[in-house]
């Protein structure tokens, strides 16, 4: 097919238009396919939010491509959101929204607004596979405690025990790399980001999961405060990712490996949107 000067023109003029007006959104608002729109994950957590070259993969990308698609709100362009950044990324409109083991807490609810939850998870420790001195949160008390900055991990423990020696990293890929060299002495976060670390190839044999949760994490889908439209939007969308059993496969394809089980209360009803 062949077009005019004039008519190649005014597409042109259009696309920019359409682009201008979507800060962090699709292009072409609710055509299939159309534009591209800015999602949070993680980079660095194996089996969640995973980059590998080009590829990313885990059950926090499945979901963010997903309401992507049902929302047909655009091709994903994923943007890293470390925890430290999270609310600065969304506030700012560098994103529409993010998926990355993002625990729904009334803090956050401050400053971001959450649809979900859709994952339950509880706080763990991961340590050296040969350390039989850990063997939960109350074994910590001198010991020197890795956790990413900004993640409610960091505040729970410490809450628990006061004289913990607590070492902030950019990311727990970090952490890990210091525990295994002897920097710290154990990681804590989520079960479902220890378990995806002890699973890796370059982990196993090194490192383990104490398996003893002491927290409910749960995950939520964060987004513009106040955007009460747009969580409905994106709430109607967990559901379906529940009840097409997309949620399921998601979860045995990325955390099964890692022997990793979803503990009570999983898959969780989202709450109202508010």
């Amino acid at each position: 097919m062949k077009f005019g000067r004039f008519t190649v023109a005014a597409v042109a003029v259009t696309a920019g238009l359409g682009l201008a007006g979507c800060g962090g959104g699709s292009a072409t608002p609710g055509a299939s396919g159309g534009g591209t729109v800015k999602i949070g994950i993680k980079f660095d957590q194996p089996g969640l939010g995973l980059k590998a070259g080009a590829d990313f993969t885990g059950m926090d990308v499945d979901l963010a491509r997903y309401i992507a698609t049902e929302l047909k709100l655009g091709t994903p362009d994923f943007v890293e959101a470390v925890s430290a950044q999270r609310e600065t990324l969304i506030s700012t409109g560098q994103v529409k929204y993010i998926i990355g083991t993002y625990s729904i807490t009334d803090a956050r609810k401050e400053k971001v607004s959450f649809a979900g939850p859709y994952f339950i998870a509880g706080q763990d420790l991961l340590v050296r596979a040969d350390d039989m001195s850990i063997t939960g949160v109350e074994s910590l008390a001198g010991k020197k405690l890795c956790s990413a900055k900004g993640s409610t991990s960091a505040n729970n423990v410490k809450a628990k025990v006061p004289d913990v020696n607590l070492q902030e990293y950019q990311t727990y890929t970090l952490c890990v790399d210091a525990l295994k060299s002897g920097a710290v002495d154990a990681l804590t976060t989520d079960d479902t980001i220890l378990a995806g670390y002890a699973a890796q190839e370059a982990n196993k044999g090194k490192v383990k999961v104490v398996g003893k949760t002491f927290s409910t994490e749960n995950y939520g889908v964060g987004l513009a405060k106040g955007d009460t439209a747009f969580c409905q939007q994106v709430t109607d969308a967990l559901k379906k990712f529940v009840s097409s059993g997309e949620w399921q496969k998601s979860v045995d394809k990325h955390l099964g490996p890692a022997g990793y089980k979803p503990g009570a209360g999983n898959p969780p009803a989202p709450a109202a949107c508010a």
